[in-house]
């Protein structure tokens, strides 16, 4: 069975590779993204006998002229299209949030069910979220408790991530935060490490527990030693606040990764 080889190239198009073998009418048999290929144009042949030409799309797949539906590839590169230029999921709509689940559950569905008992080495890693639907609440706290963005508190979120040992089972959830300060004084630069344990509760469950926060200057004042901020009594936190939880990987592979939360929140993670 023939197949097409997709080069990575610039978003504006896409470069695609085959045997020279195959006739040009039946490239427009082939699917993608769900639409026919109706136009493209040769760019060269190459050394092995194999033609290359550009098309009109967003994506880098693999593609069969023999099946029309789409690939986990490129359901996943639609779904990173869905929440990319959204901050986060800080400057979201709704139409936003519908398109970006939307997107989810079509490589949910494809990708079928993720066994972490079998992959579980592939969380391993630094991890940066990309998208949290959870942040469109306008809150650092997501659809928890958090501190508001925006111009009632002079905070500016910057990365988020996940740092994850699966031999360890630590589990660190990493905030990069910027607060203003009266002028002339630079803004104060911190990153603050939430400590957690996990452990799995079922093929695709993880539950976290919460251990401490460590906040760590940085930029100008990198020098000055981290402030540890225990954890505080469970007689004292609120019952809606408990810094642990738990969330399902609905899919995972090598460089991305998609939860969802026990408050419905949906996330998107790449491997950093």
């Amino acid at each position: 069975m023939a197949s097409l080889i997709v080069s990575h190239v610039p978003f504006s198009h896409l470069s695609l590779s085959y045997p020279s073998t195959l006739s040009s009418s039946s490239l427009r048999g082939f699917h993608c993204f769900g639409q026919k290929l109706q136009s493209f144009k040769w760019v060269h042949f190459s050394k092995h006998n194999r033609r290359t030409i550009i098309v009109s799309q967003k994506v880098s797949v693999s593609l069969d002229p023999f099946d029309s539906s789409p690939s986990v590839s490129s359901l996943k590169l639609k779904l990173l299209s869905a929440v990319s230029g959204l901050n986060r999921g800080l400057a979201a709509s709704e139409d936003d949030l519908r398109k970006a689940d939307e997107a989810a559950k079509e490589l949910e569905t494809t990708a079928g069910p993720v066994d972490l008992s079998v992959d579980l080495d592939k969380l391993q890693g630094r991890w940066k979220l990309i998208y949290s639907s959870a942040f469109s609440s306008r809150t650092l706290g997501g659809s928890r408790p958090g501190p508001p963005t925006g111009r009632l508190l002079p905070i500016t979120l910057g990365q988020v991530f996940q740092r994850i040992d699966v031999v360890s089972k630590d589990f660190d959830n990493i905030v990069e935060l910027e607060l203003g300060a009266p002028w002339p004084l630079p803004p104060l630069e911190l990153t603050a490490t939430l400590a957690h344990k996990f452990e799995l509760e079922g093929p695709a469950k993880i539950k976290i527990i919460f251990e401490k926060t460590t906040v760590k200057a940085t930029g100008n004042l990198s020098q000055l030693p981290p402030l540890e901020i225990p954890r505080l009594p469970d007689a004292l936190r609120s019952s809606s606040n408990t810094g642990s939880g738990d969330f399902e990987v609905t899919y995972m592979d090598s460089d991305t990764r998609v939860t969802r939360g026990d408050r419905g929140e949906l996330r998107v993670f790449v491997i950093s």
